[in-house]
Protein backbone atom coordinates (compact mmCIF):
# COMPACT_ATOMS: atom_id res chain seq x y z
CA UNK A 1 0.00 0.00 0.00
CA UNK A 2 1.34 3.10 -0.98
CA UNK A 3 2.51 5.99 1.80
CA UNK A 4 -0.64 8.00 0.62
CA UNK A 5 -2.89 5.47 2.02
CA UNK A 6 -3.08 3.53 5.55
CA UNK A 7 -5.90 1.13 6.84
CA UNK A 8 -8.82 1.68 8.43
CA UNK A 9 -11.20 -0.89 9.86
CA UNK A 10 -13.86 0.99 11.91
CA UNK A 11 -16.26 1.69 9.49
CA UNK A 12 -19.27 3.73 11.09
CA UNK A 13 -18.50 5.71 13.70
CA UNK A 14 -18.90 9.20 12.59
CA UNK A 15 -19.87 10.62 15.14
CA UNK A 16 -17.07 9.31 17.67
CA UNK A 17 -13.75 9.29 15.81
CA UNK A 18 -11.45 11.62 17.00
CA UNK A 19 -10.46 14.84 15.17
CA UNK A 20 -7.24 13.85 12.52
CA UNK A 21 -4.94 16.58 12.16
CA UNK A 22 -4.41 18.31 8.85
CA UNK A 23 -3.21 15.01 6.53
CA UNK A 24 -4.48 16.07 3.02
CA UNK A 25 -2.54 13.16 1.67
CA UNK A 26 -3.58 10.25 3.85
CA UNK A 27 -6.40 7.92 2.48
CA UNK A 28 -8.33 5.97 4.90
CA UNK A 29 -9.16 2.27 3.14
CA UNK A 30 -11.87 0.47 4.79
CA UNK A 31 -12.44 -3.07 3.96
CA UNK A 32 -15.55 -4.82 5.57
CA UNK A 33 -18.38 -6.84 5.16
CA UNK A 34 -17.84 -6.90 1.53
CA UNK A 35 -17.27 -3.06 1.63
CA UNK A 36 -14.44 -1.33 -0.11
CA UNK A 37 -14.48 2.75 0.53
CA UNK A 38 -11.76 4.99 0.94
CA UNK A 39 -12.14 8.32 3.10
CA UNK A 40 -10.24 11.80 2.80
CA UNK A 41 -10.26 14.10 5.11
CA UNK A 42 -12.27 17.37 4.92
CA UNK A 43 -10.26 19.89 4.96
CA UNK A 44 -9.64 20.78 8.76
CA UNK A 45 -12.96 20.09 9.98
CA UNK A 46 -11.39 16.60 11.78
CA UNK A 47 -14.50 14.74 10.03
CA UNK A 48 -13.09 11.29 7.29
CA UNK A 49 -15.74 11.43 3.73
CA UNK A 50 -15.91 8.80 1.56
CA UNK A 51 -14.73 10.12 -1.46
CA UNK A 52 -17.29 9.05 -3.34
CA UNK A 53 -20.39 10.72 -1.58
CA UNK A 54 -24.04 10.84 -2.86
CA UNK A 55 -25.80 13.49 -4.62
CA UNK A 56 -29.51 13.91 -3.98
CA UNK A 57 -30.73 15.70 -7.28
CA UNK A 58 -31.12 12.87 -9.31
CA UNK A 59 -34.04 10.73 -8.00
CA UNK A 60 -36.57 10.23 -10.01
CA UNK A 61 -40.59 9.47 -10.17
CA UNK A 62 -40.33 10.75 -6.31
CA UNK A 63 -43.81 12.61 -5.94
CA UNK A 64 -45.40 10.70 -3.92
CA UNK A 65 -44.87 8.73 -0.36
CA UNK A 66 -43.77 5.44 -2.30
CA UNK A 67 -41.38 7.42 -4.49
CA UNK A 68 -39.99 9.22 -1.56
CA UNK A 69 -39.37 5.77 -0.12
CA UNK A 70 -38.18 4.16 -3.32
CA UNK A 71 -35.83 7.04 -3.78
CA UNK A 72 -34.27 6.76 0.27
CA UNK A 73 -33.77 3.21 -0.24
CA UNK A 74 -30.96 4.35 -2.86
CA UNK A 75 -29.60 6.06 -0.69
CA UNK A 76 -30.01 3.33 2.08
CA UNK A 77 -28.21 1.39 -0.29
CA UNK A 78 -25.17 3.92 -0.47
CA UNK A 79 -24.45 4.01 3.20
CA UNK A 80 -24.25 -0.05 3.37
CA UNK A 81 -21.85 0.21 0.12
CA UNK A 82 -19.81 3.25 2.47
CA UNK A 83 -21.18 6.35 1.50
CA UNK A 84 -21.26 8.75 3.88
CA UNK A 85 -21.57 11.81 3.32
CA UNK A 86 -25.19 12.77 1.48
CA UNK A 87 -25.99 15.91 -0.80
CA UNK A 88 -29.20 17.77 -0.72
CA UNK A 89 -31.00 21.09 -0.94
CA UNK A 90 -34.44 22.89 -1.12
CA UNK A 91 -36.01 22.55 -4.84
CA UNK A 92 -34.00 19.28 -5.64
CA UNK A 93 -36.41 16.96 -7.16
CA UNK A 94 -39.65 19.02 -6.96
CA UNK A 95 -38.90 20.53 -3.76
CA UNK A 96 -38.51 16.83 -2.63
CA UNK A 97 -34.68 16.23 -1.69
CA UNK A 98 -34.33 16.82 1.69
CA UNK A 99 -37.59 15.04 2.74
CA UNK A 100 -36.10 11.81 1.04
CA UNK A 101 -32.82 12.02 3.09
CA UNK A 102 -34.90 12.68 6.23
CA UNK A 103 -36.10 9.58 5.16
CA UNK A 104 -33.47 7.66 4.60
CA UNK A 105 -31.76 8.92 7.62
CA UNK A 106 -34.42 7.46 9.80
CA UNK A 107 -33.63 3.89 8.67
CA UNK A 108 -29.92 4.56 9.63
CA UNK A 109 -28.22 3.99 12.58
CA UNK A 110 -27.83 7.49 14.13
CA UNK A 111 -24.47 9.78 13.55
CA UNK A 112 -23.53 7.45 11.17
CA UNK A 113 -23.58 10.28 7.84
CA UNK A 114 -22.95 13.68 7.23
CA UNK A 115 -25.83 16.04 5.67
CA UNK A 116 -24.84 19.12 3.25
CA UNK A 117 -27.45 21.08 2.34
CA UNK A 118 -27.60 24.92 0.84
CA UNK A 119 -29.62 28.11 0.43
CA UNK A 120 -29.49 30.94 -1.99
CA UNK A 121 -30.79 33.96 -0.14
CA UNK A 122 -29.01 36.70 0.32
CA UNK A 123 -31.66 38.10 3.20
CA UNK A 124 -30.47 36.70 6.82
CA UNK A 125 -34.03 36.28 7.90
CA UNK A 126 -34.35 33.92 4.69
CA UNK A 127 -31.61 32.00 5.13
CA UNK A 128 -32.43 31.39 8.33
CA UNK A 129 -35.83 30.26 7.24
CA UNK A 130 -34.77 27.93 4.83
CA UNK A 131 -32.49 26.42 7.48
CA UNK A 132 -35.24 25.63 9.86
CA UNK A 133 -37.44 23.93 7.13
CA UNK A 134 -33.98 22.34 6.16
CA UNK A 135 -33.78 20.91 9.61
CA UNK A 136 -37.35 20.29 9.94
CA UNK A 137 -37.45 18.14 6.40
CA UNK A 138 -33.89 16.16 7.43
CA UNK A 139 -35.18 15.31 10.61
CA UNK A 140 -31.71 16.74 12.31
CA UNK A 141 -31.02 18.69 15.04
CA UNK A 142 -27.87 20.68 12.84
CA UNK A 143 -26.68 20.59 9.62
CA UNK A 144 -23.00 19.28 9.31
CA UNK A 145 -22.15 21.17 6.08
CA UNK A 146 -24.33 24.28 5.55
CA UNK A 147 -23.45 25.88 1.89
CA UNK A 148 -24.09 29.40 0.47
CA UNK A 149 -25.53 28.03 -2.38
CA UNK A 150 -24.99 28.56 -6.10
CA UNK A 151 -22.72 31.74 -6.66
CA UNK A 152 -22.08 32.03 -9.78
CA UNK A 153 -20.78 35.67 -10.20
CA UNK A 154 -18.27 37.74 -8.01
CA UNK A 155 -20.75 40.23 -6.90
CA UNK A 156 -22.92 37.72 -5.46
CA UNK A 157 -20.57 37.22 -2.60
CA UNK A 158 -21.31 40.72 -1.86
CA UNK A 159 -24.91 40.76 -2.25
CA UNK A 160 -24.54 37.76 0.22
CA UNK A 161 -22.99 39.61 2.34
CA UNK A 162 -24.57 43.10 2.60
CA UNK A 163 -27.73 41.15 2.62
CA UNK A 164 -26.73 39.28 5.92
CA UNK A 165 -27.11 35.70 4.93
CA UNK A 166 -22.97 35.09 5.68
CA UNK A 167 -23.81 36.95 9.05
CA UNK A 168 -26.90 34.40 9.53
CA UNK A 169 -25.34 31.25 8.51
CA UNK A 170 -22.16 32.00 11.56
CA UNK A 171 -24.94 32.97 14.08
CA UNK A 172 -26.80 29.72 13.08
CA UNK A 173 -22.97 27.81 13.39
CA UNK A 174 -22.55 29.75 16.87
CA UNK A 175 -26.19 28.00 18.19
CA UNK A 176 -24.76 24.90 16.95
CA UNK A 177 -27.56 24.37 14.18
CA UNK A 178 -24.69 24.13 11.51
CA UNK A 179 -21.30 22.68 12.24
CA UNK A 180 -19.32 23.82 9.29
CA UNK A 181 -20.06 26.93 6.76
CA UNK A 182 -19.04 25.65 3.33
CA UNK A 183 -20.10 27.31 -0.24
CA UNK A 184 -20.87 26.16 -3.55
CA UNK A 185 -19.98 27.80 -6.68
CA UNK A 186 -19.81 27.84 -10.77
CA UNK A 187 -17.24 30.67 -10.69
CA UNK A 188 -14.38 30.24 -13.01
CA UNK A 189 -10.95 29.00 -11.34
CA UNK A 190 -9.82 32.60 -10.72
CA UNK A 191 -12.77 33.85 -9.35
CA UNK A 192 -12.96 30.87 -6.93
CA UNK A 193 -9.32 31.41 -6.23
CA UNK A 194 -10.35 35.04 -4.70
CA UNK A 195 -13.41 33.60 -2.75
CA UNK A 196 -10.94 31.26 -1.22
CA UNK A 197 -8.67 33.58 -0.56
CA UNK A 198 -11.37 35.21 2.03
CA UNK A 199 -10.56 32.70 4.46
CA UNK A 200 -14.28 32.52 5.42
CA UNK A 201 -15.46 28.83 4.63
CA UNK A 202 -13.85 25.51 5.59
CA UNK A 203 -14.84 24.00 2.33
CA UNK A 204 -16.22 24.29 -0.91
CA UNK A 205 -18.30 22.42 -3.81
CA UNK A 206 -17.25 23.06 -7.37
CA UNK A 207 -18.10 21.85 -10.57
CA UNK A 208 -14.89 20.19 -11.93
CA UNK A 209 -14.33 17.14 -14.31
CA UNK A 210 -12.08 14.79 -16.70
CA UNK A 211 -13.40 16.65 -19.42
CA UNK A 212 -13.78 20.73 -18.15
CA UNK A 213 -10.64 20.88 -15.31
CA UNK A 214 -8.72 23.23 -16.69
CA UNK A 215 -11.70 26.19 -16.34
CA UNK A 216 -11.50 25.41 -12.89
CA UNK A 217 -8.10 24.41 -12.27
CA UNK A 218 -6.46 27.19 -10.28
CA UNK A 219 -9.23 26.50 -7.30
CA UNK A 220 -8.88 23.12 -6.83
CA UNK A 221 -5.08 24.09 -6.09
CA UNK A 222 -5.90 27.33 -4.19
CA UNK A 223 -8.31 25.33 -1.80
CA UNK A 224 -5.56 22.36 -1.32
CA UNK A 225 -3.41 25.51 -0.52
CA UNK A 226 -5.81 26.87 1.83
CA UNK A 227 -6.22 23.05 3.26
CA UNK A 228 -9.97 23.48 2.49
CA UNK A 229 -12.46 20.65 2.16
CA UNK A 230 -13.40 20.24 -2.10
CA UNK A 231 -16.48 18.48 -2.75
CA UNK A 232 -17.02 17.91 -6.64
CA UNK A 233 -20.62 18.16 -8.34
CA UNK A 234 -21.00 17.10 -11.74
CA UNK A 235 -17.72 14.59 -12.14
CA UNK A 236 -19.58 12.73 -14.56
CA UNK A 237 -20.37 16.73 -16.47
CA UNK A 238 -23.92 16.13 -15.89
CA UNK A 239 -24.48 12.94 -17.49
CA UNK A 240 -22.75 13.64 -20.55
CA UNK A 241 -19.41 11.31 -20.13
CA UNK A 242 -21.73 8.36 -19.71
CA UNK A 243 -23.85 8.97 -22.75
CA UNK A 244 -21.00 10.04 -24.93
CA UNK A 245 -18.74 7.14 -23.80
CA UNK A 246 -17.43 6.46 -27.35
CA UNK A 247 -16.55 10.40 -27.77
CA UNK A 248 -14.93 10.30 -24.31
CA UNK A 249 -12.88 7.18 -24.67
CA UNK A 250 -9.73 9.36 -24.44
CA UNK A 251 -10.00 9.94 -20.53
CA UNK A 252 -9.80 6.17 -20.05
CA UNK A 253 -6.04 4.70 -18.96
CA UNK A 254 -5.19 1.27 -19.62
CA UNK A 255 -6.66 0.25 -16.04
CA UNK A 256 -9.98 1.77 -16.58
CA UNK A 257 -12.82 -0.59 -18.06
CA UNK A 258 -15.08 1.86 -18.65
CA UNK A 259 -15.47 6.46 -18.84
CA UNK A 260 -17.27 6.66 -15.78
CA UNK A 261 -14.63 4.58 -13.82
CA UNK A 262 -12.13 6.40 -15.19
CA UNK A 263 -13.56 10.10 -14.48
CA UNK A 264 -14.04 9.08 -11.15
CA UNK A 265 -10.49 7.91 -10.64
CA UNK A 266 -9.10 10.91 -12.23
CA UNK A 267 -11.18 12.96 -9.49
CA UNK A 268 -10.05 10.44 -6.73
CA UNK A 269 -6.28 9.82 -7.38
CA UNK A 270 -6.15 14.22 -6.99
CA UNK A 271 -5.29 14.57 -3.20
CA UNK A 272 -6.94 17.97 -3.39
CA UNK A 273 -9.91 16.59 -4.15
CA UNK A 274 -11.97 15.21 -1.03
CA UNK A 275 -15.09 13.56 -2.49
CA UNK A 276 -16.79 13.22 -5.75
CA UNK A 277 -20.52 14.02 -5.73
CA UNK A 278 -22.45 11.68 -7.58
CA UNK A 279 -26.08 11.96 -8.51
CA UNK A 280 -27.86 8.49 -7.98
CA UNK A 281 -31.30 7.54 -9.35
CA UNK A 282 -30.80 3.76 -8.78
CA UNK A 283 -28.85 0.96 -6.89
CA UNK A 284 -27.25 0.00 -9.73
CA UNK A 285 -25.74 3.32 -10.49
CA UNK A 286 -24.18 3.36 -7.01
CA UNK A 287 -22.45 -0.11 -7.56
CA UNK A 288 -21.07 1.18 -10.45
CA UNK A 289 -19.23 3.96 -8.68
CA UNK A 290 -18.12 2.50 -5.77
CA UNK A 291 -17.02 -0.42 -8.24
CA UNK A 292 -14.98 1.95 -9.49
CA UNK A 293 -12.62 2.01 -6.63
CA UNK A 294 -12.62 -1.86 -5.64
CA UNK A 295 -9.24 -2.89 -5.34
CA UNK A 296 -7.82 0.87 -6.49
CA UNK A 297 -4.86 2.66 -6.04
CA UNK A 298 -5.21 5.87 -6.64
CA UNK A 299 -2.77 7.03 -9.48
CA UNK A 300 0.20 9.22 -8.45
CA UNK A 301 0.34 13.17 -9.50
CA UNK A 302 2.93 12.74 -11.69
CA UNK A 303 0.50 10.35 -13.82
CA UNK A 304 -2.60 12.57 -13.45
CA UNK A 305 -0.64 15.15 -15.15
CA UNK A 306 0.00 13.00 -18.16
CA UNK A 307 -3.41 12.02 -17.84
CA UNK A 308 -4.51 15.79 -18.05
CA UNK A 309 -2.22 16.25 -21.11
CA UNK A 310 -3.38 13.26 -22.81
CA UNK A 311 -6.82 14.30 -22.05
CA UNK A 312 -6.31 17.95 -23.48
CA UNK A 313 -4.53 16.83 -26.69
CA UNK A 314 -7.20 14.81 -27.34
CA UNK A 315 -10.54 17.82 -26.85
CA UNK A 316 -10.58 18.48 -31.05
CA UNK A 317 -13.24 20.55 -31.38
CA UNK A 318 -14.41 20.63 -27.39
CA UNK A 319 -13.10 23.95 -25.93
CA UNK A 320 -11.58 22.84 -22.81
CA UNK A 321 -12.53 26.44 -20.73
CA UNK A 322 -8.58 27.39 -20.09
CA UNK A 323 -9.62 30.75 -20.30
CA UNK A 324 -6.89 32.11 -22.55
CA UNK A 325 -9.50 33.87 -24.70
CA UNK A 326 -10.07 36.62 -21.92
CA UNK A 327 -10.41 39.07 -21.72
CA UNK A 328 -12.68 40.00 -24.33
CA UNK A 329 -13.00 43.96 -25.30
CA UNK A 330 -17.21 43.58 -25.11
CA UNK A 331 -16.50 41.55 -21.44
CA UNK A 332 -18.35 38.64 -22.79
CA UNK A 333 -17.87 35.18 -20.82
CA UNK A 334 -16.37 33.21 -23.39
CA UNK A 335 -15.58 30.32 -21.72
CA UNK A 336 -18.90 29.85 -20.24
CA UNK A 337 -20.29 30.12 -23.88
CA UNK A 338 -18.40 28.11 -25.09
CA UNK A 339 -18.81 25.61 -22.79
CA UNK A 340 -22.29 25.46 -23.45
CA UNK A 341 -21.34 25.30 -27.32
CA UNK A 342 -20.04 22.27 -26.37
CA UNK A 343 -23.13 20.31 -25.11
CA UNK A 344 -24.48 21.48 -28.81
CA UNK A 345 -21.62 19.39 -30.33
CA UNK A 346 -22.37 16.56 -27.82
CA UNK A 347 -25.73 16.66 -27.53
CA UNK A 348 -27.12 18.26 -31.24
CA UNK A 349 -30.32 20.02 -29.41
CA UNK A 350 -30.29 23.88 -29.40
CA UNK A 351 -31.62 23.32 -26.09
CA UNK A 352 -29.04 21.59 -24.75
CA UNK A 353 -27.21 25.02 -25.08
CA UNK A 354 -30.37 27.47 -23.33
CA UNK A 355 -30.48 24.79 -20.75
CA UNK A 356 -26.62 25.15 -19.92
CA UNK A 357 -26.71 28.79 -20.26
CA UNK A 358 -29.90 28.83 -17.66
CA UNK A 359 -29.08 26.20 -15.24
CA UNK A 360 -25.13 26.37 -15.20
CA UNK A 361 -24.17 29.77 -15.70
CA UNK A 362 -27.63 32.20 -15.58
CA UNK A 363 -26.73 33.52 -18.90
CA UNK A 364 -29.26 33.82 -21.69
CA UNK A 365 -27.66 32.97 -25.75
CA UNK A 366 -28.80 37.16 -26.36
CA UNK A 367 -25.28 37.72 -24.53
CA UNK A 368 -23.29 36.40 -26.82
CA UNK A 369 -24.65 38.91 -29.55
CA UNK A 370 -22.33 41.44 -28.33
CA UNK A 371 -19.78 40.19 -30.02
CA UNK A 372 -17.81 42.61 -32.61
CA UNK A 373 -15.57 39.97 -34.67
CA UNK A 374 -12.84 41.34 -33.60
CA UNK A 375 -11.06 38.17 -33.30
CA UNK A 376 -8.78 38.65 -30.40
CA UNK A 377 -10.25 35.54 -28.89
CA UNK A 378 -9.10 33.57 -31.87
CA UNK A 379 -5.97 34.78 -32.00
CA UNK A 380 -5.26 33.39 -28.63
CA UNK A 381 -7.32 30.39 -28.74
CA UNK A 382 -4.46 27.80 -28.30
CA UNK A 383 -7.20 25.14 -29.68
CA UNK A 384 -7.60 27.57 -32.65
CA UNK A 385 -11.66 27.31 -32.39
CA UNK A 386 -13.69 29.00 -34.53
CA UNK A 387 -14.88 31.17 -31.46
CA UNK A 388 -16.47 33.58 -32.96
CA UNK A 389 -18.64 32.16 -35.60
CA UNK A 390 -19.78 29.79 -32.18
CA UNK A 391 -20.49 32.96 -30.62
CA UNK A 392 -22.88 34.18 -33.77
CA UNK A 393 -24.50 30.75 -33.13
CA UNK A 394 -25.63 31.01 -29.99
CA UNK A 395 -26.79 34.35 -30.34
CA UNK A 396 -29.29 33.51 -32.81
CA UNK A 397 -30.83 31.34 -30.58
CA UNK A 398 -33.93 32.03 -28.94
CA UNK A 399 -33.81 33.56 -25.26
CA UNK A 400 -36.79 31.26 -24.38
CA UNK A 401 -37.17 29.96 -20.79
CA UNK A 402 -35.90 27.06 -20.53
CA UNK A 403 -37.75 23.48 -18.77
CA UNK A 404 -37.95 23.60 -15.06
CA UNK A 405 -34.30 21.84 -13.82
CA UNK A 406 -33.99 18.07 -13.39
Amino acid sequence: MAAHTREFFSWGKASTVAPLPFERQTLIVVKLKGVFMLYRPYGKTGKRISVISAGGMRFRDCADSAGIERAAQILVHAYRKGINYFDTAPYYCGDRSEEIVGTALKELPPNQVYVSTKCTAASGADLRRSLEKSLQRLGLDRIHFFHIWCLIRPEEWAERTAGGAIEAAFRAKEEGLIEHVVASTHMNGDDTAQLIEKGVFEGLTIGYNAINFPFRQKAVEAAEKAGLGLVIMNPLAGGLIPQNGRRFDFIRSPHDPDVVTAALRFLVSQSAITSALVGFSCEEEVDHAVDALTGFEPYDAAFIERMKKRIESHFDQLCTGCGYCLPCPQNIPIPKYMDSYNHLILDGRDQAVLDRLKWHWDLGASGSSDCVACGQCETACTQHLPIVQRLQRIAALPDAPAPEEP
